[in-house]
């Protein structure tokens, strides 16, 4: 179970990073402070997730 928890994070990560490159491109082209926030907030989700794959053994006790 533990394996596939870690191919779903991973693939979180991946979106979220994608996501907030996505949005940040956007921003430069429309200058929109919505299309801002939602890059800071995937890259801070991206960093979070990668810190809770990281560190996925301590999170679980093991």
């Amino acid at each position: 179970m533990i394996p596939f928890h870690r191919l779903l994070i991973s693939t979180a990560v991946v979106f979220c990073a994608g996501f907030a490159l996505w949005a940040g491109w956007s921003y430069r082209e429309s200058g929109d402070g919505v299309t801002l926030v939602m890059a800071i907030a995937s890259a801070a989700a991206a960093a979070a997730l990668s810190y809770y794959l990281r560190h996925l053994k301590r999170f679980l006790g093991r």
